[in-house]
């Protein structure tokens, strides 16, 4: 499986053997692993002192698919990658060294990876996530939207489909226990309410969280003016000692 990787300049000179924290970018549906590096520049924050690495997860969501049995992608992602990135870089492996960020798709993934995993990420970042997918019922329109939900998150109504809903996930698990989630959306994009009512859920079980809009559409715009201060927030994380507050 294909995936990129940013350094900063003194591991990719072999002169930084210190262990460094690593933010996992995932890319939204419909792009590729490459989106992160081609669409912003991301690349500066390498030089923050991490390792950054873009997985290809083509529509997957970075899910375990139900109707799929090979498609193994939340697997990959949480368990195959991790340990590769270990072998080949210096990375850091307690979990505040440890972070996952996606756009669109990816940031439903990022959700659901942080949520599942809280004892893996100190940090989960996530921008215009589709939060309503496992909500979504049948429409001709969008006929195979709906058929890889189907394939991915399983049928309507089944135990399958919950355990990859987000919205069950955050009623399920300890907020205490669960890394710091940065959540953003554009004030012009379709899936605003729904995010909103997301970040409401977050509140009202005691989440450490902020949540962001900002001017913009569901696309790199937007994403870009989120990506910032989704890395401020990661560096009070990643920093040891740094401590991240409840937001709003």
């Amino acid at each position: 499986m294909s995936y990129r990787v940013f350094l900063p300049q003194s591991v990719a000179d072999g002169h930084n053997a210190e262990p460094l924290p690593v933010v996992y970018l995932l890319h939204g549906n419909g792009g590729g692993f490459r989106d992160w590096s081609n669409e912003s520049d991301v690349a500066r924050y390498a030089a923050l002192g991490a390792i950054l690495v873009m997985p290809e997860g083509g529509a997957s969501y970075f899910l375990n698919a139900v109707g799929r049995p090979k498609d193994r992608y939340e697997d990959y992602l949480t368990k195959d990658l991790v340990k590769d990135v270990a072998e080949r870089f210096p990375a850091r492996r307690d979990r505040a060294g440890r972070a996952v960020i996606g756009v669109s798709m990816g940031g439903y993934a990022a959700l659901k990876v942080g949520l599942s995993h809280p004892e893996e990420y100190g940090f989960v970042g996530a921008m215009s996530p589709p939060v309503d997918a496992p909500e979504r019922g049948f429409s001709w329109r969008r006929f195979w939207q709906w058929w890889n939900f189907r394939e991915i998150l399983g049928p309507m109504g089944s135990e399958q489909r919950r355990e990859r809903d987000v919205f069950a996930l955050v009623d399920s698990v300890r907020p205490e226990a669960t890394g710091f989630v940065y959540l953003g959306a554009g004030e012009r994009e379709p899936l605003l309410d729904p995010v909103r009512r997301f970040a409401g859920r977050l509140r009202r079980r005691g989440f450490a969280f902020v949540f962001q809009v900002k001017p913009g559409g569901h696309d790199w715009g937007e994403w870009n003016r989120q990506i910032p201060d989704c890395f401020e927030r990661w560096k009070t994380i990643a920093v040891p000692g740094g401590i991240a507050a409840s937001g709003h």
